[in-house]
C-alpha cells in the first residue's frame, strides 16, 4: 500500500463577497474582472510571497505557502490592493474577498491538497468580514510580533464540520503600512524575485540552516575540493529532512573565503542557524571542527571537533549531520535520524575525483562551458573506473552528458543519450535515497524525440524531489520536466522555490532561463522577456536566455525584437540555437515546434505571433 505523503503547510482559502449576485448582474464581466483580478493582483503577489494557487473555485482560490509569515502578509497585500484598485467602481459592484488561514498538516495527493488544515481555512474564510481574514490560533503563534498587523482575539469558535472547537483572531492593518500601488506589478510585467528583495529574508515555519564552506586548513591548495565535497555532502544529508528548510549549496558557497557576521548571513539568506567549519588534513589524519550559531542571537549552540584517520571523514560527515539535526530539530525522530546512515565510497581516490567531476559538471551549466562538460565527464569515468557504484560519479557523468544533448554539442546523440541514461539509473539503483538520479531519469526521458514516456518523466522527476525537497538541482530538473510535459505554471512555482532555497545563487541566469521558457510555455510571454531580461543583465553569453527572449518577442508580436534576439542567440550558440529551432528537445505539442520550425525559417511572416494567441 502507498505510504500517505503529508507536509505543514500555511493554507489559505479565499473567495469573492456576494458573487452570485455580481454574476446575476454581469456574468459575463464579472467573470472577466476576477481573471484580471487574479493575474494583475494575486498572482504576482504570490510570484514576490513563495505562493502556489492549489485549485480556483469559481469564486475563490485554495494557496498553499510554505511560510505562515508570507502567507498572511500575501494576503493582506491582497485585500489593500483590492480596496486600492476597487476604489472608483460603485460599491454594489466592487470585488471583495474574505480570507481565511490556518497552519496544519495536510494530506498531499499529485498538485492537490486534503485534510482538516484544509477544511479549517475554509471554514475560518467565511468567518471573516468583507476585505477581512481571520486566521487560526496556530497561524496566530507563528506570526504574531512579525508583520505590521494586530490582532482581535475572537475566541474558540464552532466552525461547522470540525469537530474540535478553533481559536481564531481578526487580522487589522493600517493602509498606511501596506500600500501596494506603488511596487505592485502591472500585467505580465517584470516579475520580482526574491533575490531581488533588499529587506531581510523571512524566517520560514520550520528548523532553517545554512552551511558554510568549510576552510580548508591544510595549507595545500589542493585540498579545497575536498573541504567543498565534505560541505557538499552535509548540505546534501540535511536536505533529505523535510522538517528542515537548508539554503541550497550555491547561495552558502557565495561566503566562501570571506569571513561573514553570521548574523548578516542570517538576513541574507533567511535562516536561523549557521554551521561553519574546518578541515585539516595531514598525512593519513584529519581534524574536522563544526560550530553550530544561532543567527538571531550570535550564541554558539554547540561545537565539536573530530580527530579521525582519513578513511573515517564519511563518518564524520555523518556524526556532524546528526549533531545538527539533534541540536536544531529535536522533535525529529531517530528513524528520520537514521537517514543520515548512506553507502559510503569505496575508495577514497574515487570520492576526490567524484566531487571534481562533479564540480565541474556543475560550473558547466551556470557558464555554458563545453570544454568543462568534456573534463567532467573524464574524471568522473575515472572515479568510476575505481568505484564504478560512485553516486556523485555517477550524477557528474550523467549531467555532463545531458548538457551535450541540451546544447547540441554531443558527437553522437544516441550515445549520448544512453551513457547519460544508464548513468541517473545505475545511481538510483546503489542508492534508492538519491534523489537527483531520479530527477535525472525524468530529465532525459521528458526530452525524447518521440515523446513517448512523458508519464513516466514526471513520476521521476516528483520522486526525486520528494526525496531532496530542498536540492537546487531537483527543483530545476522537476521545473525542466513540468514545462516539457504542459505544466509551465508549476513548472514556475518551482523555480521560484529555488530562488527561495538559494537567495544568493550565480545559478540565477539559468533559473531565469527556465523561467523565461516556461513564461513561453504559459503564453505569459510579456514575463518571459522579463525574465530573460534579467538573465541576460548576469549572464549576457548565456544563448537560452536569447534564443527564448525571441520566442517570448514573437508572442508578443514584437518581431523585429524577436529577429534580434534570434540573431544573438546564433551567434553565441549556433548548435543550441539550431537544435531548439529543428524541434528537437524543445518541449511536447507541435505548435510549439511549429513557432521553433518558423522561427528558424527567418520569423518572415508576422502571422506567426496571431496564431499564438
Amino acid at each position: 500500500m502507498e505510504r500517505e505523503q503529508r507536509r505543514l503547510a500555511a493554507i489559505v482559502a479565499a473567495d469573492v463577497v456576494g458573487y452570485s449576485r455580481l454574476m446575476g448582474r454581469d456574468e459575463s464581466g464579472t467573470v472577466a474582472r476576477l481573471r484580471r483580478a487574479r493575474v494583475e493582483r494575486l498572482e504576482p503577489i504570490l510570484a514576490r510571497r513563495g505562493g502556489r494557487i492549489v485549485k480556483l473555485t469559481g469564486d475563490g482560490a485554495l494557496i498553499e505557502f510554505a511560510s505562515a509569515v508570507e502567507a498572511l502578509a500575501a494576503m493582506v497585500e491582497l485585500q489593500q490592493a483590492m480596496t486600492e484598485s476597487e476604489a472608483g467602481t460603485p460599491e454594489a459592484e466592487r470585488l471583495v474577498f474574505r480570507v481565511g488561514l490556518h497552519l496544519g498538516d495536510v494530506i498531499v495527493d499529485g498538485d492537490d491538497l486534503y485534510g482538516d488544515g484544509v477544511n479549517v481555512a475554509a471554514r475560518l474564510e467565511a468567518e471573516a468580514v468583507p476585505n477581512g481574514i481571520v486566521i487560526s490560533g496556530d497561524m496566530h503563534n507563528a506570526v504574531a510580533g512579525r508583520l505590521a498587523a494586530t490582532f482581535e482575539d475572537l475566541g474558540q469558535l464552532a466552525l461547522k464540520n470540525i469537530e474540535r472547537p478553533i481559536q481564531a483572531f481578526a487580522v487589522h492593518w493600517q493602509a498606511a503600512d501596506w500600500l501596494v500601488t506603488r511596487h505592485s506589478p502591472a500585467p505580465q510585467s517584470a516579475p520580482i524575485t526574491p533575490s531581488q528583495a533588499d529587506a531581510p529574508l523571512p524566517l520560514p515555519d520550520k528548523p532553517s540552516i545554512a552551511v558554510l564552506p568549510f576552510q580548508n586548513m591544510s595549507g595545500d591548495p589542493e585540498q579545497e575540493y575536498f573541504a567543498d565535497g565534505t560541505t557538499e555532502d552535509i548540505i546534501t544529508e540535511l536536505s533529505r529532512f523535510h522538517s528542515l528548510f537548508v539554503i541550497a549549496r550555491n547561495s552558502s558557497f557565495s561566503y566562501k573565503g570571506k569571513s561573514p557576521d553570521v548574523r548578516q548571513v542570517g538576513r541574507e539568506l533567511g535562516v536561523r542557524y549557521v554551521l561553519e567549519g574546518s578541515i585539516r588534513r595531514a598525512s593519513n589524519r584529519i581534524r574536522v571542527t563544526g560550530q553550530l550559531i544561532d543567527t538571531l542571537s550570535g550564541s554558539h549552540i554547540w561545537a565539536e571537533r573530530y580527530d579521525r584517520v582519513l578513511e573515517d571523514v564519511f563518518a564524520v560527515q555523518e556524526e556532524l549531520t546528526q549533531s545538527i539535526v539533534r541540536a536544531i530539530a529535536p522533535y525529529i525522530s531517530e528513524a528520520e535520524v537514521a537517514k543520515v546512515r548512506r553507502r559510503r565510497p569505496d575508495s577514497l581516490s574515487a570520492y576526490e575525483k567524484a566531487i571534481r567531476a562533479h564540480a565541474k559538471a556543475w560550473n558547466a551549466w551556470m557558464k555554458s562551458d563545453r570544454a568543462l562538460c568534456d573534463e567532467a565527464i573524464g574524471e568522473a569515468r575515472e572515479a568510476l573506473s575505481i568505484d564504478p557504484d560512485s553516486t556523485i560519479a555517477l550524477a557528474a557523468f550523467s549531467l555532463a552528458h545531458f548538457q551535450h544533448l541540451a546544447r547540441g554539442t554531443a558527437a553522437d546523440r544516441d550515445t549520448a543519450w544512453r551513457e547519460s541514461m544508464a548513468a541517473a539509473t545505475r545511481s538510483t539503483e546503489v542508492d534508492r535515497a538519491e534523489g537527483f538520479g531520479h530527477v535525472m531519469r525524468g530529465m532525459l526521458l521528458a526530452s525524447m524525440p518521440e515523446q513517448t514516456r512523458l508519464d513516466e518523466a514526471r513520476e521521476c522527476a516528483r520522486r526525486g524531489h520528494d526525496l531532496n525537497p530542498h536540492d537546487m538541482r531537483s527543483l530545476m530538473g522537476l521545473a525542466y520536466v513540468e514545462t516539457l510535459v504542459g505544466n509551465p505554471e508549476r513548472a514556475m512555482e518551482l523555480l521560484r522555490q529555488a530562488l527561495r532555497v538559494s537567495p544568493r545563487d550565480p545559478m540565477r541566469p539559468n533559473l531565469h532561463q527556465q523561467l523565461t521558457m516556461a513564461s513561453f510555455g504559459a503564453k505569459q510571454y510579456a514575463n518571459g522577456v522579463a525574465y530573460a531580461q534579467l538573465g541576460i543583465g548576469e549572464a549576457p553569453d548565456l544563448p537560452p536566455l536569447h534564443l527564448y527572449l525571441a520566442t517570448n518577442y514573437v508572442g508578443l508580436g514584437e518581431i523585429e525584437k524577436a529577429r534580434a534576439a534570434m540573431a544573438e542567440a546564433r551567434r553565441i550558440g549556433p548548435e543550441f540555437a539550431q537544435r531548439h529551432l529543428t524541434g528537437a528537445f524543445v518541449g511536447v505539442d507541435r505548435e510549439r515546434q511549429w513557432l521553433f520550425a518558423r522561427i528558424a525559417a527567418g520569423l518572415e511572416d508576422p502571422a506567426t505571433a496571431d496564431a499564438l494567441r
